[in-house]
C-alpha cells in the first residue's frame, strides 16, 4: 500500500564490514536500492524511520519514497531486511524500486473473525496453518489484510486460499488449495483414560484427527497413570 511517507537516505562510498560498522557507530544502517532498471545504490538510512516502517499496519509491503540525497527520489517497498540476533537491532535493508505502473506479487496477511460451530458446539480446536496468501496487484491496491469468516467451520472442515474474497482486480498466486485454517477434534478426556487402560475406543469418541500437542499431553497423562499402577 502506497503511503505518504518519504526517508531521507545518504550515498555510500564504501562498502564491507568495516563501512557498514562506521555507519551503524553513526546512528544510521547501510542499505541498498536496486532494480526497475535502474543501478545498485549503496545508501544509509535512520533505522528508527524504516522500523516505524516495518511495525506498521502494512509492514513490509508498505510502498513509500526514499529520497537519496544529491540524487533521485523514488518509490520503494522494502524486500529484505538483516536483524542482530541477540539484540534486535536493525542491522541492513534492502530497498526494491516500484514501477507503479506494473504490477507485482505480495503476501498478504489472512486474519480469521467468527467463533467456528466446531469449536463452541462440538469442542474442537480451531488451528492456524497459513497466515498469509501471496497475491499480484497493481501497488497502489495492495490490501493490509484480508479477513475471513470461519463460524460455518466444523469439525474436520478447512479454509482454502481459494476461499478467500479477493477483488476483481487482484490475483490469487499462491496454490488455491492451500489451507488457511482448520477445525479439529480435542481427545477427551474419556478417551485418553480408555486409550491408557488399553481398552477399544469408538470411532465416534476418537473424532477427527487430533492435534499434535493434545496426543503428546495425552500420552503424558498414560505415563503418569502407568506408575501410579505399579505403585
Amino acid at each position: 500500500m502506497r503511503k505518504d511517507i518519504t526517508v531521507v537516505a545518504e550515498q555510500r562510498s564504501t562498502r564491507g564490514k568495516n563501512a557498514a560498522r562506521r555507519t551503524r557507530v553513526a546512528g544510521q544502517i547501510p542499505a541498498v536500492v536496486y532494480g526497475s532498471g535502474g543501478e545498485s545504490v549503496a545508501v544509509a538510512v535512520s533505522p528508527k524511520e524504516i522500523n516505524r516502517i516495518l511495525h506498521s499496519k502494512t509492514g513490509h509491503n508498505t510502498i513509500f519514497d526514499v529520497q537519496v540525497q544529491g540524487g533521485e527520489k523514488t518509490p520503494v517497498m522494502i524486500v529484505d531486511w538483516l536483524n542482530e540476533p541477540v539484540k534486535g537491532n536493525l542491522l541492513h535493508i534492502d530497498m526494491l524500486r516500484i514501477d507503479l505502473t506494473k504490477r507485482l506479487h505480495v503476501k498478504v496477511p489472512v486474519h480469521t473473525t467468527g467463533d467456528p460451530v466446531g469449536v463452541k458446539i462440538q469442542g474442537g480446536l480451531l488451528e492456524a496453518v497459513t497466515r498469509e496468501i501471496e497475491i499480484e496487484c497493481l501497488p497502489d491496491d495492495i490490501p493490509e489484510s484480508f479477513t475471513v469468516d470461519v463460524s460455518n467451520l466444523s469439525i474436520g472442515d478447512n479454509l482454502r486460499a481459494s476461499g478467500v474474497a479477493i477483488p476483481e482486480n487482484m490475483k490469487l498466486f499462491s496454490p488455491p488449495d492451500t489451507v488457511i485454517c482448520h477445525v479439529v477434534a480435542i481427545r477427551t478426556s474419556e478417551t485418553e483414560t480408555a486409550a491408557a487402560e488399553g481398552e477399544a475406543v469408538e470411532p465416534a469418541a476418537a473424532g477427527a484427527k487430533a492435534e499434535p500437542e493434545v496426543i503428546k499431553k495425552g500420552k503424558k497423562e498414560e505415563e503418569g497413570e502407568d506408575k501410579g499402577k505399579k505403585k
